[in-house]
């Protein structure tokens, strides 16, 4: 049975779950549901196994919120001996398919963290076996399908793959950030991550570039407005918490003591705006697409909280408000929402108008 095999936040498999589920019935693409409760796993098991490779290719894996990367199953749980694993693996894939990497994956759990130094130390071998059958291409090509081996011990494995185009850049899906010493709190993370993956690397020249006005609501101590001021952009910090010191000392910052909404720009000239307030996330989301269609800024980025129960209805809801704002004004837009690794319980959403902005009376 073909499975497409999705790695998200452990203790969120049923909305991961529920939105793959979903999302494969528009693309009319069906199956059932197996749950790894609190480890971070969901199995998508399709009716129809040659379906998965078409979700693969068509839907995009930005276009679900909670799953961080996932592949579609070739090899389910082979059985490794104690010795020759290498050999056990290379046999079970073949040669019928050719693969442009190999990632090594565990579960995001204490015991996938126990799988790591296996896994470092099984990997030099099996893809130096991989290349030699031809089944692993050589190194620097970046196209193709990736190979996923998602260890869910020493002696048993899932074999599958994703396409390079369609899948995420880091293993598991999960980038490795040094938090910085100088952040006043751990939250900075949240927001240089949401920069790396919403923000196209060959754009941060002309988007996340110095000189750059942002708006920072609800920012003391500073996390989020570290990311910005390291960037050389002018922050207005709005928040009626006081701002760590090693940022006003930077003159790059302007602090106004005030409720985040209830300030209002004197001026359009503001590029981002960045929130992380803890707020009902039905109200967040109608203040940031006001903030967009009257001018205040150019781009959004924002945390939503997540409720204890209805989590993704409720996620839904919350971009619905937008969508619906954006539509009343008939206005193009691009938003964005994912689950990130340093999110916890909350969603980082990406915004902004691709056409001129409307007349708002």
């Amino acid at each position: 049975m073909a499975s497409i095999i999705l790695y998200c936040r452990p203790g969120f498999e049923k909305e991961c779950g529920a939105e793959i589920q979903e999302k494969a019935a528009w693309n009319e693409v069906y199956g059932y549901l197996e749950l790894k409760k609190n480890q971070g796993l969901v199995y998508f098991h399709l009716n129809v196994a040659e379906e998965g490779d078409k979700l693969l290719s068509e839907m995009p894996l930005r276009r679900l919120i909670f799953a961080r990367q996932w592949f579609l199953s070739v090899v389910e749980k082979l059985d490794l001996p104690d010795y020759n694993r290498v050999e056990a693996i290379t046999e079970a894939l073949g040669t019928d398919w050719q693969y442009a990497d190999l990632r090594m994956e565990m579960t995001d759990t204490n015991d996938g963290k126990e799988l790591s130094k296996f896994c470092r130390k099984l990997a030099v071998p099996l893809r130096q076996a991989l290349r030699k059958s031809g089944a692993l291409t050589e190194k620097g090509d970046n196209d193709g399908a990736i190979l996923h081996a998602l260890f869910l011990s020493g002696n048993e494995v899932i074999l599958g793959y994703s396409y390079a185009h369609n899948s995420s850049a880091h293993v598991m899906g999960i980038p490795r950030l040094k938090f910085p010493n100088a952040a006043p709190s751990r939250s900075t993370l949240k927001l240089d991550e949401a920069f790396l993956y919403f923000i196209p690397r060959d754009e941060w020249d002309e988007r996340l570039t110095s000189g750059l006005k942002a708006v920072d609501l609800g920012s003391a101590p500073g996390g989020w407005t570290y990311q910005l001021v390291r960037r050389g952009m002018m922050v207005t910090a709005i928040d009626n918490g006081p701002m760590a010191e090693s940022l006003m000392e930077t003159g790059q910052v302007k602090h106004k003591m005030m409720d985040g909404f209830k300030y209002t720009p004197m001026k359009q000239n503001n590029y981002w705006l960045v929130c992380d307030m803890i707020e009902k996330p039905q109200r967040v989301a109608k203040l940031m697409a006001e903030w967009l269609l009257k001018g205040y800024c150019k781009e959004a980025m924002f945390n939503l909280k997540l409720p204890m129960k209805g989590r993704y209805q409720q996620v839904n809801e919350d971009l619905q408000t937008m969508k619906d704002m954006f539509s009343h004004y008939n206005v193009k837009y691009e938003l964005f929402a994912k689950h990130l690794y340093y999110d916890r319980e909350e969603i980082t959403v990406h915004a902004r108008l691709l056409s001129p902005l409307p007349v708002i009376d």
